[in-house]
């Protein structure tokens, strides 16, 4: 097993396969001169299949593919075949534009489940949004995966001025569509022009949405990073990703692997641990995975509070969103 010294278990890996994107979310991806990662630096098929067996072989039973948007990857059919090959839980996060090019490879891997990224329901803020008019392409293949028998997770980031007025329209989406919405607090990251102003708290969106609808709570498992609610009489449910205001850390049981193969014990973790480099040295990464998940800190990377205004956005070290991975 893999245990920090707050006894928590980890048993969930995060593995990003590109910091690549074909959307330019402004909070995922600053816009001044990013440079992609070269080819060169990530981690090839073959060794993302081979660390993921380490993991595995240490406790690891869920694995995640995250990006940027995993779904670019030229290699994404290979890496996800080679991955369901292990006695684990398999699934992905992706922004949702080429789904429609995967779905008999998502099937054949044996995905239950996927997190699709949509921060609006509206085609003009869409573009606004992303940069890009893909906002129909994503709500076909999001029916396309619930056509399948596939269970669909909407990732919603909300702030405040630019999309918080669409709580109660993702809300209605439930009412008769099978489908679970998750809105997330906005978090700060590197270039992602974070403010506290910003942030839509969990409260706020509680109270937002029962000025319309009744709403329960509903059982939490364990892990879990959300905060589940069923709007009542509805056929789907929404939660809400509370980081900023009312974090989740006491059983957090999630790893990350960067693209580039640094391991990361939280998302705002400060340092890494060059996984990749070890391995391609012909050394065992083991006990560095262990001495990684050591360090871990107990909350929120050790990096800040839920006082939101005393988080200095210039003090925090970390990557950009896009380069850690979801």
């Amino acid at each position: 097993m893999i245990v920090d010294k707050f006894n928590r278990v980890h048993d969930y890996l995060r593995i990003s396969l590109t910091d690549n994107c074909d959307l330019r979310c402004f909070y995922c991806m600053p816009e001044e001169g990013y440079q992609f990662m070269p080819a060169s630096n990530l981690m090839q098929a073959a060794e993302i299949e081979s660390i993921a067996k380490v993991f595995v072989q240490e406790g690891v039973r869920k694995i995640r593919l995250t990006g940027g948007e995993p779904l670019v990857r030229k290699d994404f059919s290979e890496i996800i075949l080679r991955l369901s090959k292990l006695n684990i839980q398999l699934t992905l996060t992706t922004n949702g534009t080429r789904l429609h090019e995967f779905v008999e490879i998502i099937k054949t891997a044996g995905v239950r489940s996927i997190n699709i990224s949509l921060d609006t329901l509206k085609k003009d803020c869409f573009l606004l949004m992303t940069k890009r008019d893909k906002h129909e392409q994503v709500m076909q293949n999001i029916q396309l995966m619930l056509d399948a028998g596939i269970e669909v997770k909407i990732n919603v980031v909300v702030m405040k001025g630019i999309n918080d007025e669409e709580i109660i329209d993702f809300v209605e989406w439930t009412k008769n569509t099978s489908i679970h919405i998750r809105f997330i607090e906005f978090m700060p990251f590197d270039g992602n022009r974070w403010n506290s102003n910003k942030v839509v708290t969990l409260q706020e969106m509680l109270d937002n949405v029962q000025e319309k609808y009744a709403i329960e709570p509903l059982e939490r498992i364990a892990h879990e990073t959300t905060k589940k609610y069923k709007a009542l009489h509805h056929r789907g449910t929404f939660a809400v990703i509370s980081t900023m205001s009312a974090p989740f850390c006491g059983d957090c049981n999630r790893m990350r692997l960067t693209a580039d193969g640094k391991m990361k014990n939280c998302l705002f973790s400060q340092t890494e641990t060059d996984i990749l480099s070890v391995y391609r040295n012909g050394e065992d990464i083991t006990p560095f995975i262990h001495q990684n998940i050591g360090e871990k800190k107990q909350a929120l990377g050790g990096q800040f509070t839920t006082d939101l205004n005393k988080i200095e956005i210039n003090d925090l070290q970390n990557r950009t969103m896009i380069s850690i991975g979801g």
